[in-house]
């Protein structure tokens, strides 16, 4: 039993649910679908322990009071969140609360299986989390203080605007800093580079 692997996939697009279910269930995982959070939520309790991929723009209940309502249960399952594009700010909010990765929709096959390899690592060894944090607090020391400024507020899901009146410059100046520090991190898009800034801890303090 121990190899078995479940994923609960939970997204209202039919579509999804048969795009990322054959991925991944080809790819050797099981996966239970649900059309909703609140079908979900009915048998989360007593389901099989596993990795949760949760939509954030659902009807009735979104993704965000999906991961609340399963914080307050005790349902203590990874999740990633799938987010559309430029959700970013929603990203930033599911990531406090304790998601462990978000992916981008539409998102490669590729992308989703690393996201679930790192949910299910996360599962099998608790001290993954600290290795992840300072390993990514290495590859943030490396970053100047102004582009280490500038990676938390948009840890905190700032635009490039409210970050520039922050901190006092221009917008382009915040462009060039965000340009410098994604390749210093080698990330190719802004949700990697958040990746390394959340698991360094940046972002939580609401200030």
């Amino acid at each position: 039993m121990e190899d078995r692997r479940t994923i609960h996939l939970v997204d209202d697009e039919e579509a999804i649910r048969k795009a990322a279910g054959f991925a991944l269930k080809t790819s050797g995982y099981e996966v239970v679908t649900y059309a909703s959070g609140v079908e979900f939520l009915k048998s989360a309790r007593s389901a099989e322990t596993g990795c949760v991929i949760l939509d954030v723009r659902m009807p009735d209940m979104d993704g965000l009071e999906v991961q609340a309502a399963m914080a307050e249960r005790g349902v203590n399952m990874p999740v990633i969140v799938l987010t559309g594009h430029g959700d970013i700010s929603v990203a930033v909010q599911a990531m406090k609360a304790g998601a462990i990765d978000f992916l981008e929709k539409p998102f490669e096959k590729a992308a989703l299986l690393q996201a679930v390899t790192r949910a299910f690592a996360r599962i099998d060894d608790a001290d993954v989390r600290s290795i992840e944090a300072s390993e990514a607090q290495v590859r943030i020391s490396g970053l100047t203080p102004r582009e280490q400024e500038v990676l938390e507020g948009l840890a905190h899901g700032h635009p490039n605007k409210t970050i520039a009146y922050d901190l006092g410059c221009s917008s382009r100046t915040v462009e060039v800093h965000r340009a410098s520090l994604m390749a210093k991190l080698d990330v190719r898009n802004l949700s990697e580079a958040l990746r390394i800034a959340f698991a360094a801890g940046m972002g939580r303090k609401s200030k």
